[in-house]
């Protein structure tokens, strides 16, 4: 009789997701599945599918892929970089709870590896217990909604289910804090201190926040208590929002458009961090690092830095372990008597 092996525990850490290549077809079948999620469009579904498949899907991807082409090594940068701290967290949470096992994996809510897959392959493994790790710092029903929303259309076709917790965010977790402000330290250090420093944040809807989604609240604090941390004043720092998709009103301001007007009133300076990426990606090596550094220098600015995500940073994955080690040693706690 072979002996009987301690229970599994894994934990997810999950992004929002990345097309398979950088090219028209692969943006293309990601651009479907992301904005035919009702938690990213909130638009009648029929009238939305006319609109996404006659007039979005025909010309942008060929645009959008030109863009991933530009940032793309290999494999998306956001993938590369998920699976980087997935590598760098499980030898810290693999022997926390001997002598049950603890692995960690890499999850997408959109592209590959897609979530319910994940989650399918683990249970056939024997996996019995879920930490669930949305690296979406702000909450917001567009990104950590849509992850409660992939959970519970999994859970709906099992029939033995499993046991999952989940963290909603951690935009004001003092690691979280701490680890930006550092970052922040350190590359002024190397490149001096701007004239201004702006919190751009992945913008929403004005009507998501209207109806009560907390993320613009969420993105304030985040903002205001690094700002804090660096003894900033207030004319040194501003947050605003980026990456707007279509002719809707969206949270303001702008990040484009105080970034023009600066230019043009003589900011010479500017420094820019996106505390809502976990992970640098399109919105951040595209659109923040080229395209926004373009129009802030053709506007009449002299000097733009873009600061990078957490990414891969000590610190940032000190801050995922002690998010995802308590759950973890609850799980275990739950288990003593398996053998």
């Amino acid at each position: 009789m072979k002996p009987k092996l301690p229970p599994r525990i894994a934990v997810l850490l999950v992004n929002l997701g990345t097309p398979d290549e950088a090219t028209a077809p692969a943006v293309r079948r990601y651009l479907k599945q992301f904005l035919s999620d009702p938690r990213v469009i909130e638009i009648p579904k029929f009238l939305w599918a006319i609109i996404l498949n006659l007039f979005v899907l025909p010309s942008r991807p060929k645009r959008v892929a030109k863009a991933y082409a530009s940032i793309w090594e290999g494999d998306s940068p956001i993938r590369k970089i998920l699976k980087g701290q997935v590598e760098l967290l499980e030898p810290r949470l693999a022997d926390s709870v001997a002598p049950f096992r603890v692995s960690v994996h890499p999850a997408m809510s959109y592209g590959n590896p897609g979530l319910p897959d994940v989650m399918d392959t683990l249970r056939s493994e024997g996996v019995e217990h879920f930490v669930i790790l949305p690296l979406f710092p702000q909450y917001s029903a567009s990104s950590g909604g849509a992850v409660y929303d992939a959970l519970t259309k999994w859970t709906l076709k099992q029939r033995n289910l499993p046991n999952y917790s989940i963290v909603k965010d951690y935009f004001a977790h003092p690691l979280y804090i701490q680890a930006l402000a550092d970052s922040i330290r350190r590359f002024q250090a190397k490149h001096g201190k701007p004239e201004k420093l702006m919190f751009s944040f992945h913008g929403i809807p004005q009507p998501y926040a209207d109806k009560g989604d907390p993320y613009p609240q969420r993105c304030k604090c985040t903002a205001a208590q690094v700002a804090h941390a660096l003894g900033l004043q207030d004319d040194e720092w501003i947050i605003s929002f980026q990456s707007r998709f279509g002719k809707q009103e969206w949270v303001k301001p702008y990040t484009d458009v105080v970034l023009e007007d600066w230019g043009k009133s003589g900011v010479r300076s500017v420094q820019v961090i996106s505390p809502a990426f976990s992970a640098d990606c399109l919105e951040t090596l595209e659109e923040l690092a080229i395209e926004n550094r373009e129009n802030f220098l053709h506007a009449g600015g002299q000097e733009y830095h873009y600061i990078p995500a957490l990414n891969l940073d000590e610190a940032h994955i000190d801050l995922l372990e002690a998010l995802s080690l308590p759950l973890v040693k609850g799980w275990a706690g739950t288990l003593d008597g398996w053998a």
